[in-house]
């Protein structure tokens, strides 16, 4: 999907390629590092009085139950996220400037081509099989108890992260609606069904054909929401940055390692990279981000095989399904700030009416 929907869309932008991909890629990773600042600021302020010493014992019992798969089927990937990821912007940047000219248009169709077969498997087959997928993750969580135990533990905790996340994507799309003209509470209305979406299947990469449709009733352009949503969806991490920072801080308050903004900007600066070889599985960040914990637990409490870390697991698990909703939805709000920048001063024409 990353390949051929991300190529396609840059290759198919006649002018201005690097310059929207750069502009895209800031976007992503400024939305990123200030949900994770937000983050942080809230629940320092407002965990406190939510925590208890017991309660990480509870949540403990809980961390290593879970249902298993009657069949397993390891298919290893081509190539990893980012592999994919720079090798889309290569050819993507590649065939916009060169196709048309001396060379470029055969490798353009046959990408076009692999573009349409990706687009028919994910049509007849992925999508169709999506409530399937969603159901056994349910059925997982609620077998494991772990939603229930940190619910009925941590449920104030809970309810500030939901809604952080809540507002975040009103900012973001308050914010797009700005820029581009256009209704902000439309925006958020065409936008349920990916945010539904991503509720269940806990990955942004599974959510993507879903979220382009999204953004096809948002109207913005094909060549546009082609590579915006799903690089996005790799690399704009800002529900998940909100959910782990969250998180993080409250393992801090309840286990007592010291924790401060100075140690917190670090960890979300560096974590705003590493996320983008986590979108794809549910729980994809969180184990992405174990390896940087220590950033802020510090290096005993940080041992990615410790009691502290699987509590850290347990607790955003719980979360994941709304914060990779809040990844999806700020994805297709930068999508109609890229449009609009698109339309306004690379096409040099005025942003379409609203339908």
């Amino acid at each position: 999907m990353i390949v051929a929907y991300v190529t396609m869309g840059i290759a198919n932008l006649r002018s201005g390629a690097g310059k929207l991909l750069l502009i895209t890629v800031a976007l992503a990773y400024g939305s990123t590092l200030l949900a994770g600042t937000v983050s942080y600021l809230v629940s320092s302020n407002l965990f406190p009085s939510f925590m208890s010493a017991g309660a990480l014992d509870q949540i403990a019992a809980t961390a290593e139950t879970s249902l298993s798969s009657y069949l397993s089927l390891s298919i290893p990937p081509l190539f990893d996220t980012l592999s994919a990821v720079t090798l889309a912007f290569i050819l993507g940047l590649c065939l916009s400037t060169m196709r048309g000219k001396t060379i470029g248009d055969t490798l353009y169709h046959a990408m076009e081509d692999f573009s349409g077969i990706i687009d028919k498997v994910l049509h007849t087959v992925i999508i169709p099989l999506l409530p399937l997928y969603i159901c056994g993750t349910f059925t997982n969580m609620t077998y494991s108890g772990k939603t229930f135990a940190i619910l009925g533990i941590l449920w104030k905790v809970f309810l500030v992260v939901i809604a952080m996340h809540l507002l975040y994507i009103v900012l973001q799309f308050l914010l797009a609606g700005l820029v581009a003209g256009k209704n902000p509470f439309a925006l958020i209305k065409n936008q349920i069904p990916g945010y539904a979406t991503a509720i269940g299947t806990q990955s942004s990469a599974a959510t993507i054909p879903v979220n382009l449709e999204c953004a096809e009733k948002d109207g913005i352009l094909e060549e546009i929401r082609s590579f915006v949503v799903p690089l996005c969806a790799n690399i704009h991490m800002a529900g998940s940055m909100i959910t782990t920072t969250a998180c993080a801080t409250a393992v801090c308050l309840m286990y007592q390692p010291p924790i401060s903004l100075n140690t917190v900007i670090p960890f979300i600066m560096t974590l705003g990279i590493a996320m983008v070889a986590s979108p794809g599985a549910p729980g994809g960040s969180i184990m992405t981000a174990l390896p940087f914990l220590y950033m802020v637990f510090g290096q005993e409490a940080g041992d990615v095989n410790g009691p502290i870390c699987a509590i850290m697991v347990a607790l955003y698990i719980t979360q994941d399904s709304f914060g990779t909703a809040c990844n999806v939805s700020g994805d297709n709000a930068i999508g109609t700030i890229v449009d609009a920048i698109y339309r306004k001063f690379i096409m040099k024409a005025p942003v379409a009416a609203e339908g």
